[in-house]
C-alpha cells in the first residue's frame, strides 16, 4: 500500500525516515530497512515513536539491516524475551477449554483486574530498560552514525517530546512505555510515556527535522480494526474504541509525509511477536511497492 504527496517540481537530495510504533506489527520496519539498504537509500536522521524509535536506534547505531534484523530475531527466540508475561486483558487466555485452563486464565484475569483498581501500571519499566540494553548495549544518542530523534509523551500534560541526547536506554523506553501496562520513565525530573500517544506516526516531527531539500519517509505499521472479530466485552469495546480513535489520527499524521510505506501489518497484535519473519516480509513487500516512486523523487 502506499501513498504519496507528489508535489515536487524537483528532486530531493535525501530522506528523513519516520518510525512507527505497533509492538510486534513493528517488526515489518525491519523488512523496510533491508530494501531501502539494497538500494543504496540510507535516511539523513531517523524519527522513531516506541519500537520503531527502538528498531531505529539499532539502525542508526550499527546501519547495517541484515545485522539489526538477525539481533531483533534472535532476541525474541531468547529464554528472555519468552519469559517476559505481558498483562493482556482479554476475554479467555486459555490454549483449551479444559476446566483447569479457564479456571486458571480466569484468575489470572482477576489478579489484572484488582492490580488495576490500585495501580496506574502492571509493570516496572525496567523491563523496557532491560530489552534497550539487550538489543542497544552500551548505545549513546553520541554514537549514532545516523542522527537519531525519539518521541515520548510528557505525563501528565500530553505534550509530545523528542529526544536526541541523553541517556538512550531511558529514552527509548519511554517511547515504548505503554500507558497502564508500564510505569511513566523519569528523564531529568519529567516522567514520559509511549510516544504514540502524541504521534503514532511521526512524520510532523520528522517535518520539522528535514531541510527544504529533503523527503519525509514515513512506515505506518498502526492497527486496524478487524470487521470479523467485533469486540465482545467491556474491555474489548474499550480497546476497539481507542483502535478507531489511533486509525483516524494516524490519517491526519501520515499528511506530513512525501512518501508512506504501510506493511499489512494491520490485524496483528502489538503483543503479537509470534512469526517475527512474516512481518518483515510484509515489509519488504511494502517498500518494494514505493522503491521506484522513491527513486524518482531523490536524486541519483
Amino acid at each position: 500500500m502506499r501513498w504519496l504527496n507528489n508535489k515536487f517540481g524537483h528532486k530531493k537530495d535525501g530522506f528523513v525516515l519516520a518510525l512507527s510504533g505497533g509492538g510486534g506489527r513493528g517488526l515489518a520496519h525491519l523488512g523496510v530497512l533491508e530494501v531501502l539498504e539494497e538500494h543504496d537509500l540510507k535516511p539523513d536522521a531517523i524519527v522513531g515513536t516506541s519500537i520503531g524509535a527502538l528498531f531505529g536506534a539499532m539502525y542508526a547505531l550499527n546501519p547495517d539491516a541484515v545485522a539489526v534484523r538477525k539481533r531483533v530475531l534472535e532476541y525474541i527466540r531468547s529464554d528472555d524475551f519468552q519469559g517476559l508475561d505481558l498483562p493482556i486483558l482479554e476475554e479467555s487466555d486459555a490454549q483449551d477449554d479444559s476446566w483447569l485452563s479457564r479456571l486458571s486464565s480466569a484468575a489470572r484475569q482477576s489478579i489484572l483486574y484488582a492490580r488495576g483498581l490500585t495501580d496506574i501500571a502492571f509493570l516496572d519499566v525496567q523491563i523496557l530498560i532491560d530489552i534497550v540494553e539487550a538489543l542497544c548495549p552500551e548505545g549513546r544518542f553520541r554514537d549514532m552514525r545516523i542522527p537519531l530523534h525519539v518521541t515520548a509523551t510528557r505525563f501528565p500534560g500530553g505534550e509530545c517530546h523528542m529526544f536526541s541526547g541523553g541517556a538512550l536506554s531511558r529514552s527509548l523506553a519511554a517511547s515504548m512505555a505503554i500507558p497502564a501496562v508500564f510505569n511513566p520513565v523519569e528523564i531529568d525530573g519529567e516522567m514520559y510515556l509511549d510516544g504514540g500517544l502524541a504521534s503514532e506516526v511521526p512524520a510532523a516531527e520528522a517535518r520539522m527535522i528535514a531541510s527544504e531539500d529533503q523527503l519525509v519517509v514515513a512506515v505506518n505499521t498502526g492497527a486496524r480494526p478487524d470487521p470479523d472479530h467485533p469486540p465482545a466485552t467491556v474491555m474489548g469495546m474499550l480497546d476497539w474504541a481507542a483502535g478507531i480513535k489511533s486509525l483516524y489520527l494516524r490519517r491526519h499524521e501520515k499528511a506530513h509525509a512525501d512518501v508512506l510505506i504501510e506493511p499489512l501489518v494491520g490485524y496483528t497484535q502489538w503483543h503479537d511477536f509470534a512469526e517475527p519473519e512474516r512481518e518483515v516480509a510484509k515489509g519488504r513487500e511494502a517498500a518494494l511497492e514505493v522503491l521506484p516512486e522513491l527513486k524518482r523523487l531523490l536524486k541519483a
